[in-house]
């Protein structure tokens, strides 16, 4: 049920004078009343952060409010009801003019207090503070994925990846391509991303000529620095810092955005954020690894980063982060890294058999049994594997009606719910067990920047170059 027809529904429910007849009629119709109002009080109350931009629920409010006016002449024992919803409507009214408030920093802690004593996960909410992963194509094929802020500009942007490269940044220009094709080139205050977080187009980085700062096929020292960079780094600190990125976004997800994704996915007005961050991001990693493999042009050293990446995969499911766990066992058992017969028997029997047990928790057979069960015995905090909770509340959505015999099935809602709250258990930490966990600067920056190539014909090219086909 979309928002609007929930809130013409109620509308309905509450100005409804049917059934009983005589003295009972007054007691049914002041309790349906009261009814209505209780639950547009909790609604209103614990979804506040999502329903306050919506005009649909802006005009119900206003509407059910006069409405209820009306009838406390009629049913005087209403006005506390009326009270509630009157704080209600002038809290909404008050949003606006108090968000550049000299007191909004106080009184934001103040909400983010209420909000941990009610067992409820802070939000950041302000286009400001959200962060997004910015993909800057350095080629046709290869991007660098950027965390960064929401508000950053061209510039700024630009100054990042110049950094990253180690390419002068009198040199590069930032490109915009659209949907048509048109090339826009960027001038350094110009945002990157409007208020819904849509990036103005394909962001590309280029040499001043509009030709490409890198080729992913070119055989030079540029890979042979790549594979030092990543072979260099501690595979605890590389999960540690894996792990800080995926809780840091996890972490300020709402139960309710597991809900918006999967009934209106297209019209979510930016209520999914942090979910879509947090899954573009596990597709990210999975690509990420098989770039580095892949982009590796001696046996030697793609042996030793696919013993680093099964150990990583390991540590990850220590710190009780199976989103990035699941993300590199994926990435090795892709068919371009795992066709790569030659690497894979210089791995140590004892890595094998790492491997093999660690995949074995990704095997999708009895619904993921070996998964659910681990996971269910993984102590809080933890982060879960958010496209199979997405699939759980898509097949429980998809496989029940909503409604039977024009009633709402309100055992398929109490599905749903009881599946999103995962949610908020997964972000408990009573006995302060977890995250996040102080990494290296070295291998923060590095994560924060990675290359990935995102073109799978091109992966395979790659793969067939190292190894070819016999």
């Amino acid at each position: 049920m979309s928002t609007s027809d929930l809130c013409q529904a109620l509308l309905v429910h509450y100005c409804s004078r049917r059934h009983h007849q005589g003295k009972d009629k007054g007691k049914e119709v002041l309790d349906r009343k009261r009814q209505v109002l209780h639950l547009v009080t909790q609604w209103t109350t614990l979804y506040r952060d999502f329903l306050r931009e919506d005009e649909h629920v802006k005009l119900f409010m206003k509407t059910l409010y006069r409405f209820l006016l009306d009838d406390l002449y009629e049913y005087p024992t209403l006005e506390k009801e009326q009270k509630d919803l009157q704080k209600l409507l002038r809290l909404h009214r008050r949003h606006t003019a108090e968000e550049y408030s000299p007191h909004r920093k106080s009184k934001a802690l103040s909400h983010q207090l209420s909000l941990k004593e009610n067992g409820l996960p802070t939000r950041r909410t302000q286009r400001e503070t959200r962060e997004v992963l910015c993909h800057v194509y350095v080629s046709m094929d290869s991007y660098l994925s950027v965390r960064s802020l929401a508000s950053v500009v061209a510039q700024g942007l630009l100054q990042e990846v110049a950094e990253r490269l180690d390419v002068p940044l009198e040199e590069l220009v930032l490109l915009a391509v659209t949907y048509p094709g048109e090339k826009l080139l960027l001038k350094p205050q110009d945002r990157l991303y409007s208020d819904s977080l849509t990036a103005v187009g394909r962001l590309h980085v280029c040499r001043k000529d509009l030709s490409e700062v890198m080729n992913p096929f070119t055989d030079n020292a540029e890979l042979q620095q790549r594979s030092a960079r990543m072979l260099s780094m501690n595979t605890w600190d590389v999960a540690v810092t894996l792990t800080n990125f995926d809780w840091s976004v996890f972490n300020s997800i709402h139960e309710q955005e597991l809900v918006y994704f999967t009934f209106s996915r297209h019209a979510s007005g930016g209520h999914t954020v942090a979910l879509e961050l947090l899954l573009q991001r596990c597709n990210e990693v999975q690509l990420w690894v098989m770039t580095e493999v892949l982009m590796c042009p001696t046996l030697c050293n793609r042996v030793q980063l696919i013993k680093k990446f099964i150990k990583i995969a390991a540590h990850c499911k220590a710190q009780r982060n199976l989103n990035s766990f699941f993300a590199i066992v994926m990435g090795l058992n892709t068919a371009a890294v795992s066709r790569l017969s030659q690497t894979w028997e210089k791995v140590p029997g004892k890595l094998k058999k790492v491997f093999l047990e660690l995949e074995m928790l990704t095997d999708p057979s009895l619904n993921h049994k070996a998964y659910r069960d681990t996971f269910r015995k993984t102590k809080t905090p933890k982060i879960p594997f958010l496209p199979l909770l997405l699939k759980d509340i898509t097949f429980i959505h998809e496989g029940n009606k909503t409604f039977l015999e024009n009633l709402v099935n309100f055992e398929k809602l109490h599905m749903i719910a009881d599946t999103v709250r995962l949610i908020r258990h997964c972000q408990e930490d009573h006995m302060g067990n977890g995250m996040p966990q102080k990494s290296s600067p070295e291998v923060q920056a590095y994560v924060d920047y990675l290359h990935i190539i995102d073109n799978q014909q091109t992966l395979f090219e790659l793969s067939h170059r190292l190894e070819p086909r016999v």
